[in-house]
């Protein structure tokens, strides 16, 4: 199934997405849940993030060819890195441009989803623990995360976690096609099957740290190919049997007349 969250007529709700349309449910698909009868054109409605996670675990130099753009060895195991939960933002919501930086890439990744509560997860039970799966953007400030050293500022701002446009439990993650376009220019494309750590060693590796909860979101990585955006750059992430996840940069405003941030 597809899993959206959505608003219509100033209500948000959840809903199983089918061709061209959304079936509201009662509940959310993170426990019990059920169709209702009302059905919606998707044009007619807004997609919303379609999670709420309480922390978002991303995954570095998970491409062996992002590695090597980068000039940085392969790490021995998962170098992992958080992003806040207020970094969300939905599909076709706005990516905004932080004042602090004079350079904003995109990074495309695949997203897992968690569907319930998951610690010391085995390797060989990770499926038992996902919802299913989504386009993401680990949008970055790449001038800051030079600067810093590590990597909270450069991946926290706000608006700086796109994801969506819905959760699909109907691919298998093992060789997805992925694509970054920027204007319509392709800039990323590979194949999850190019992972470094797979998703599978990636759940059962995180749950050994840090318990996942329902909702929270697994970015795995991105591919070679990153570089800025401008104000005005619509940027799509294209995930082979998931959708794209649409994006435009836009200029921040100013809380004051003064506002240097």
């Amino acid at each position: 199934m597809k899993f959206a969250r959505f608003e219509a007529a100033s209500k948000v709700s959840f809903g199983i997405v089918e061709n061209d349309a959304i079936t509201a449910i009662q509940g959310t698909p993170f426990g019990t849940y059920r169709k209702t009868k009302k059905t919606l054109p998707l044009s007619s409605v807004r997609l919303l993030a379609p999670c709420e996670p309480s922390k978002i675990i991303c995954l570095g130099l998970n491409y062996a060819d992002h590695a090597r753009e980068t000039g940085q060895a392969l790490p021995d195991s998962p170098l992992i890195f958080m992003k806040p939960s207020t970094a969300v933002q939905d599909p076709e919501g706005p990516i905004v441009f932080p004042r602090m930086s004079k350079r904003v890439d995109y990074e495309a990744e695949l997203a897992v989803v968690i569907g319930k509560p998951a610690s010391r997860v085995p390797e060989c039970h990770w499926r038992e623990f996902v919802l299913g799966y989504t386009c993401f953007n680990d949008v970055t400030a790449r001038d800051l995360q030079s600067k810093d050293g590590q990597w909270t500022r450069s991946k926290g701002f706000d608006t700086f976690a796109p994801l969506g446009p819905w959760i699909t439990d109907e691919v298998s993650p093992d060789d997805l096609a992925i694509e970054t376009r920027v204007n319509g220019v392709v800039k990323q494309k590979s194949r999850t099957s190019q992972l470094v750590f797979p998703p599978a060693f990636l759940v059962s590796f995180i749950s050994q740290i840090m318990t996942l909860l329902p909702g929270d979101v697994i970015a795995t990585g991105t591919p070679a190919g990153i570089s800025g955006m401008s104000i005005g750059d619509t940027v799509e992430v294209e995930i082979e049997g998931i959708g794209i996840l649409r994006n435009t940069v836009v200029a921040p405003r100013p809380c004051c007349p003064n506002c240097l941030y």
